[in-house]
């Protein structure tokens, strides 16, 4: 059987080889080549035809995202860049997201076992969504998808998901009750609030979603899955191109008109209601939905605190986190909004949340912001 063909640049030995053992163990990839830096990766892959690309961002030679400028305008492919938390490296991951690499993983600290098994399930994951969505991206970027040879494997023949097995991280998938029980609060909003939940493309749909925003507008509390220290970069570019304030999440803040607060990673991120006013709980606590923060805990506290005061948003990413707490949002009256197949560079949780009869409305990206505000 014919596998996703997955070539990895890094000028780390160890990496190289840490990447080729990840890929290998998973029977639906293969590692047809690695590379040291982009100069040595050029041959190669035009002899190798990679599906998907690694790519490290800083290199010597030629920096990762000097080569993805180069790749995205000459031979376009796939690419997952591979970061490290280093605040300038954060800066360059979603630098390279506005490029056109398809989403990043993080390097693990210090070799540890638990971030080498997290980050072979995310890796792989990856690599399979990105291969699986690869017609849009080519659409996108204006050039033919290239030619399969024949027994070519088939997105539809493959798992999305990483193995359950020896060297994968099996993620519990906790539900929004370990973080807050469905039981109506008893606190009435005087507003309404918009929530918004986001993975993979998520960065450049919210500000496609929200450039047009108003201080007129209603709070707006976004969960996008980001690993610590990513959101606190992320919301301030959000917070410079779009034309109301955002704030990444602390403990007991408030939100109001004209304002966004972006969930912080590595906690969870709640709306509480106090006296009318909304206000944003931020805890610790264990993965949801295989994720934290998680879009199914903040919609669950959206069904709980604004109930028929909430709309609700769900746009392009990975897997089903959201699509629980946007039905949960739905029986509690709120309205709620679905990006459509066509926008969404993975087309997984509003997928699910639609299933799930949550949803009451399936929209264009640049058609969402006009009809929520429509209903506040």
């Amino acid at each position: 059987m014919s596998k996703i063909k997955v070539m990895s640049v890094d000028d780390s030995a160890l990496i190289r080889q840490l990447l080729t053992k990840i890929v290998s163990s998973d029977p639906a990839l293969e590692m047809v080549g690695t590379a040291a830096n982009p100069i040595l990766a050029e041959t190669k892959i035009k002899t190798l035809k990679p599906d998907i690309l690694t790519l490290d961002i800083e290199m010597p030679e030629m920096d990762g995202l000097t080569y993805l400028k180069k790749l995205m305008l000459n031979n376009p492919i796939p690419v997952i860049m591979f970061s490290s938390l280093l605040e300038k490296h954060r800066e360059f991951a979603l630098d390279a997201l506005n490029i056109g690499a398809f989403d990043y993983v993080i390097k693990p600290s210090a070799n540890v076992r638990g971030g080498v098994e997290e980050l072979a399930t995310d890796l792989v994951e990856k690599i399979k969504n990105a291969y699986a969505n690869r017609a849009k991206f080519y659409k996108k970027h204006g050039v033919n998808m290239p030619a399969e040879s024949g027994g070519a494997v088939t997105a539809s023949s493959i798992s999305l998901e990483a193995p359950q097995t020896s060297g994968f991280k099996v993620y519990q998938k906790n539900s929004a009750d370990i973080m807050l029980p469905l039981t109506p609060s008893r606190e009435v909003p005087l507003d309404k609030i918009i929530l918004i939940g986001s993975s993979t493309g998520g960065t450049e749909a919210l500000v496609e979603c929200l450039k047009n925003v108003t201080p007129s507008a209603p709070p707006i509390v976004i969960t996008q899955h980001m690993p610590e220290h990513f959101t606190t970069s992320f919301a301030k570019r959000l917070n410079n191109v779009l034309k109301i304030e955002v704030r990444e999440s602390e403990d007991g803040m408030s939100v109001g008109r004209g304002q966004a607060i972006l969930s912080r990673g590595a906690k969870h991120t709640m709306i509480k209601v106090k006296n009318g006013k909304y206000y944003v709980e931020v805890r610790d606590g264990d993965p949801v939905t295989r994720h934290r923060p998680s879009v199914d805990v903040l919609f669950r506290s959206g069904a709980v605190y604004a109930k028929h005061k909430a709309i609700g948003i769900i746009l392009t990413g990975m897997g089903d986190d959201g699509a629980n707490g946007m039905k949960e949002m739905h029986d509690a009256g709120a309205y709620n909004i679905a990006q459509n197949e066509e926008t969404c560079t993975v087309f997984g949780m509003p997928k699910e949340a639609i299933a799930r009869g949550g949803v009451d409305e399936v929209l264009p990206l640049d058609k969402i912001l006009a009809a929520a505000l429509k209903k506040a």
